[in-house]
């Protein structure tokens, strides 16, 4: 008989232990998925995580395009991991970025095609308060009437897709598009463009904002009281109190920090590598990222790592897709995999397994 003992702490090699097994274990069940597809599982695994990396037939695209990837991931990341230290559960990040990138993209067209320099600081501040205005709704909602801010800002998800899918075939429709969805090219001129800081890095300016988030996020988390206040919010709710913490103020400010975050991701990826606003701009970038700061343990310096490993999966899932005929739904199973293993072994952190001897009822039986 198995039983699980709750540990007097959280063991802190579990806690590290676990990614790691999470990640074999996905590739592990990954196998059995794509066997169960028809795929060889070896060949897939390797074009997932090792071909982008070190092969010379795809590496030389494949190698910037992890830092192009990576940027949006890491940034809407260490935003959500503030509120999740918390306790305060902000699901909706994809509605951010989506409304991040309308807002940078209303700054940008309106200033079309005047080529100042001030139009890309204009388009990270509208595309900041764009995810933070989105973000404040259910904070709001939550502080002002206690509603579960897990639905309303997955449910504001939906809300904001349809928000792009009208911007796209209507109110920033490109005029000289010739009736086609979608909004004028961003790069058609420069002031607007997000291209490479260095040739065939992979490294913009979204990319940086992201590393200046990480560092902002660490010195808040390990250096200011704000970052007590989370800690300590997410450990002892009702010591918290005791302690002077404002839980609405707390939920207002962790709510709009990873909303503003992820709205700069979403400028940054306009701006960048999208170059317009498309029906299918946004690409689960917001739902991604919940794996990247779970997998990274809520704490900056894993979340890069964890970013970096994320952003391997969506080039060697296209990797995949095209060289192995392979739905672009597996891959998606293959990084839900990555979360459900990495929850389920969680268990092991806080409680240990023990054989535990059969009751008298069993024996008697």
């Amino acid at each position: 008989m198995l039983r699980l003992e709750k540990r007097p702490s959280p063991s802190k090699a579990w806690n590290y232990a676990t990614p790691v097994l999470a990640v074999l274990l996905t590739m592990v069940a990954g196998g059995v998925l794509f066997v169960i597809l028809g795929k060889n599982p070896f060949e897939a695994i390797k074009l997932i995580f090792w071909d982008p990396l070190f092969s010379e037939q795809f590496a030389a695209y494949s190698r910037p395009q992890l830092l192009v990837k990576a940027g949006p991931l890491i940034l809407i990341a260490v935003g959500l991991s503030v509120g999740f230290r918390a306790g305060i559960w902000n699901i909706g990040a994809e509605g951010q970025y989506i409304i991040g990138a309308l807002c940078a993209a209303a700054v940008a067209l309106a200033f079309y095609p005047a080529d100042s320099v001030l139009v890309f600081p204009l388009m990270i501040l509208a595309g900041a308060a764009g995810g933070w205005a989105w973000a404040m709704i259910p904070a709001i909602l939550k502080t002002r009437f206690n509603t579960n801010e897990i639905l309303v800002s997955l449910l504001l998800v939906y809300v904001a897709e349809k928000l792009l899918a009208a911007a796209a075939t209507g109110f920033m429709r490109n005029p000289d598009g010739a009736g086609f969805p979608g909004s004028r090219n961003i790069h058609q001129y420069g002031a607007a463009s997000n291209m490479e800081l260095f040739a065939n890095s992979g490294l913009h300016w979204g990319g940086v904002a992201a590393f200046i988030a990480v560092l902002f996020t660490y010195l808040l988390l390990q250096r200011h009281i704000l970052g007590f206040h989370v800690r300590l919010a997410g450990q002892a709710p009702r010591a918290a109190r005791f302690a002077g913490v404002a839980p609405a103020r707390l939920v207002l400010m962790c709510m709009g920090l990873s909303g503003a975050f992820a709205g700069m991701a979403g400028m940054f990826e306009l701006a960048g590598p999208a170059r317009l606003i498309s029906i299918d701009f946004n690409a689960g970038y917001g739902f991604t990222a919940i794996i990247v700061a779970f997998l990274g343990r809520l704490h900056p310096v894993g979340i890069v790592l964890a970013g970096l490993l994320l952003a391997l999966t969506y080039i060697g899932g296209e990797l995949a897709q095209f060289m192995l005929n392979l739905p672009a739904a597996a891959i998606q199973v293959f990084q839900g995999m990555l979360l459900f293993f990495l929850l389920a072994l969680d268990v092991l952190s806080n409680y240990r397994i023990r054989l535990a001897a059969p009751s008298r009822s069993s024996e008697a039986a």
